[in-house]
């Protein structure tokens, strides 16, 4: 049996890493349903209602996924490189997506430091 891997010794706990990515795409699919669904409906079809109930629940999910990329930056666990990259896509539809490959690369770099020796 191994050891307990002690993930407060890294710089991002497989955790933290695993929340920003669900927060990544959290924000990403709500940007996606705000620009893709709920304004066409607004400006098509009349209905405004769309834009309502959907633009402040997309506002929720920028401002809790910015809180988490600013902690973990503050923390010291993402560089300010990252930490511009990761704002960036949260602006630009199906950037939280395109984004998977990065998530999965630095997650391989997070599990290499902490596998047993």
């Amino acid at each position: 049996m191994s050891a307990p891997l002690n993930l407060a010794a890294t710089p991002m706990s497989v955790r933290a890493w695993r929340t920003l990515r669900r927060a990544s795409l959290g924000e990403g699919a709500t940007l996606l349903v705000l620009v893709l669904i709920a304004v066409p409906l607004k400006r098509l079809a009349g209905l405004p209602m769309a834009v309502s109930v959907m633009g402040p629940i997309h506002g929720a999910a920028f401002l809790i996924y910015t809180a988490l990329v600013l902690k973990n930056q503050s923390a010291g666990r993402i560089n300010a490189r990252d930490t511009a990259l990761l704002m960036l896509v949260a602006f630009i539809p199906f950037g939280a997506f395109l984004m998977g490959g990065w998530f999965q690369r630095k997650a391989q770099a997070l599990n290499a430091q902490v596998a047993p020796r």
